[in-house]
């Protein structure tokens, strides 16, 4: 693979450019609505990773299926989502066919494969997070691709990502990646529903994903095999573009889609500026928060301008969380900032609207320094 060669679009996904690479396979590319694995579609995906390795592109595989595949071994209507507890049985058997299916496919091709489920809470919690990142980067440095899917067989609605668009955003964080590839049974984002609108246009370059661009996305795939949707690809991208992540939405119903992509360069490309360090980036990918902050107009522009949260800034607290857990903050037009909270939510009410030299009193102990530092702050 010459990246000289290639769209310079493209080239940010090459392996000059994009040491690691994640690649996420949905559902409605692996599995046929009989149920059965695409056996030569998956092989020509990975000979495209092979090549890609052999050209010193480190790759993780995000992959979907377990499901699909569980819920015809079983019998399971509707695809084994009639409820959570077929989806959860039908991801305990779909999960070991899959993972084993990987394994023989990538193993004949002389790559070691390995396996990876996740819940929610591994990467939002963050220690947990850093240990997915130091196991991802062990295995890259031994020449294995991990393979990585939500574990469904445990998971509720309370701690799952619902789609593996999100997860391979935010497995793009965890692994260090500098690029994120979802294969999609659409090949990118369009001005409107191609399905329904003949006017629709294909956008191939994204470099700021505003309210705009969100408002093209449509509500769901078409497959009825998958659980995300453009939505979901779009909130993939958020994520990504905020850790410095570039990200395509490529067809991946064509044989050897990766090479295609390198060929045509056709697809909707998210280009990312400078991504936020390490932690902050981890921050903005966050899905969930334990509670929000809300603040008056002052505070929100002193948080655009780079300060502190203050006490004397906030207005009303909402949630339970304690201190170090993430939290929104709110100001009069929306979300301003997500970071670490520095009290709990009981001592931050305690505190609000007011100054530094009237929180020991209400406290009873030392106030700290701000309600979110800087520090532990990332703009939304």
């Amino acid at each position: 693979m010459d990246a000289v060669l290639l769209d310079a679009r493209v080239a940010r996904f090459a392996p000059a450019a994009c040491p690691r690479l994640v690649v996420k396979i949905g559902s409605s590319l692996l599995v046929t609505a009989d149920g059965d694995v695409r056996c030569d579609w998956l092989a020509g995906v990975l000979d495209d990773i092979a090549a890609r390795r052999a050209a010193g592109q480190s790759v993780v595989i995000v992959s979907s299926g377990a499901v699909a595949l569980g819920a015809k071994r079983l019998g399971l209507p509707k695809g084994g989502r009639a409820s959570l507890e077929d989806a959860q049985a039908a991801a305990a058997c779909g999960q070991i066919m899959l993972s084993g299916c990987y394994a023989d496919l990538l193993g004949s091709r002389g790559i070691q494969a390995a396996q990876i489920l996740l819940t929610l809470g591994d990467l939002e919690d963050r220690r947990r997070f850093l240990n997915v990142a130091a196991t991802l980067d062990r295995l890259l440095a031994l020449g294995v691709v991990p393979v990585l899917n939500e574990n469904d067989s445990v998971a509720t609605a309370e701690i799952r990502f619902g789609d593996n668009d999100r997860l391979a955003a935010r497995a793009g964080q965890a692994a260090g990646a500098a690029g994120v590839i979802l294969l999609s049974d659409i090949d990118g984002l369009y001005t409107a529903d191609p399905g329904s609108d003949p006017a629709a246009t294909l956008i191939d370059t994204v470099t700021r994903l505003d309210a705009a661009t969100e408002a093209m996305a449509a509500p769901t795939s078409g497959s009825g095999l998958g659980s995300g949707g453009m939505v979901a690809k779009l909130q993939a991208a958020k994520i990504a573009l905020g850790a410095g992540i570039h990200l395509a939405i490529v067809d991946g119903r064509v044989l050897r889609p990766l090479a295609r992509f390198d060929a045509t360069a056709r697809g909707t490309v998210f280009i990312a500026g400078e991504g936020a360090r390490a932690k902050k980036a981890w921050l903005a990918g966050r899905l969930t928060v334990a509670g929000r902050v809300f603040v008056d107009a002052g505070a929100a522009a002193a948080l655009v301008q780079g300060r502190s949260l203050l006490a004397a800034g906030a207005v009303r607290i909402e949630g339970q969380f304690a201190r170090g857990d993430a939290v929104e903050i709110i100001g009069p037009d929306g979300a301003v900032a997500r970071g670490l909270a520095g009290y709990d939510a009981g001592d931050a009410a305690r505190i609000i609207g007011t100054r530094n030299e009237a929180q020991a009193q209400l406290l009873g102990y030392a106030p700290r320094a701000a309600l979110v530092h800087r520090d532990h702050l990332v703009l939304l």
